[in-house]
């Protein structure tokens, strides 16, 4: 490819905060958290090459996915009905990419432009780049580039906080700066939930609770397992055993995936469905909680049949 750029470019990051910045913290512009696939895509002529957040080929994968003919490297997030349905295509059959791609399609959302012609434009700040973005949006029609909505001030962007997967705030006179995590911010959307303690794993120290592995029952009356949470402090975790002992079942297995649907070659210990606890989280997928939970606390004013699977809809 003859472009300015050449894969692979490590993506600029963005550092965790707890709030949306403001002007009294510098120049923002605020952009809806994607739930998908980052990548950059370098195009020079009809070709396309998209390159993975850690500088891998995921072209073949996502047939489905094209870009206008033109030269540029553009930076962006591939997105599908959820994030589980990405992680389906990377996959070494053909037929199976093809079928997913009709199936269960993804796209390209691009919020940043690194390169346009002959021009490496990285140096220059967020708000030339946007405009950039936007000007070459609209030189090139044939499929159309989806761009990200972008807003000036934290209260247009606080309605994400709820309807998204939160927001990222740029640094609107920052360049862009591969692979550092300064000139950007990601504040994540944190939804709270009620579910039942249906066991816990080991932790790396004999003696303590290393996780709690978390339930809700869905409409026909099974408990299905939804994710886990940990971060206990040590005391915490020597305190856990003795206090989850009266609910034991006496069942216990390792890496049995029928039993912990996901939680693969991992030890666990059974419990009946009677504690409840308020969790918070941020991200779900195909009905599981992507990542780990925090405990907000316990809860003894709610029975475990009102904690239901509905509420990750929510």
């Amino acid at each position: 490819m003859a472009l300015p750029l050449k894969p692979p470019i490590a993506p600029q990051l963005a550092r965790s905060r707890p709030s949306l910045p403001n002007a009294a913290s510098g120049s923002w512009a605020y952009e809806p958290k994607w739930d998908g696939f980052r990548a950059i895509v370098f195009v020079d002529g009809d070709e396309a090459y998209i390159q993975s957040r850690g500088g891998k080929d995921l072209t073949r994968y996502f047939p489905e996915v094209t870009f206008p003919a033109g030269r540029y490297v553009v930076d962006g997030e591939l997105v599908a009905a959820s994030f589980g349905t990405l992680g389906n295509r990377i996959h070494p059959a053909e037929m199976r990419i093809k079928r997913l791609a009709q199936e269960t399609p993804a796209r390209f959302v691009a919020f940043d432009l690194l390169a346009d012609g002959d021009e490496d434009l990285m140096a220059l700040p967020y708000d030339e780049r946007r405009l950039r973005l936007e000007q070459l949006a609209g030189r090139l029609k044939t499929p159309k580039i989806e761009l990200t909505p972008v807003v000036r001030t934290p209260e247009q962007a606080e309605d994400w906080l709820e309807t998204e997967e939160g927001v990222v705030a740029k640094d609107t006179t920052a360049p862009y700066r591969p692979g550092d995590r300064s000139g950007m911010a990601k504040i994540k959307r944190l939804r709270t939930a009620d579910v039942v303690l249906v066991g816990w794993r080991p932790g790396k120290a004999e003696g303590t609770v290393g996780a709690l592995i978390l339930g809700m029952y869905e409409p026909d009356g099974k408990l299905r397992v939804v994710g886990h949470c940990s971060g206990f402090k040590a005391k915490e975790k020597r305190e856990l055993v003795t206090m989850l002992a009266p609910f034991e079942t006496g069942e216990r297995g390792s890496g049995d995936a029928s039993r912990w649907t996901g939680e693969k070659d991992l030890t666990w210990v059974a419990l009946r469905p009677e504690l409840v606890l308020e969790i918070a989280y941020d991200q779900v997928s195909d009905g599981r909680i992507r990542h780990g939970t925090k405990l907000v606390h316990w809860r003894t004013d709610k029975a475990p049949q009102e904690c239901t699977i509905d509420q990750l809809d929510a």
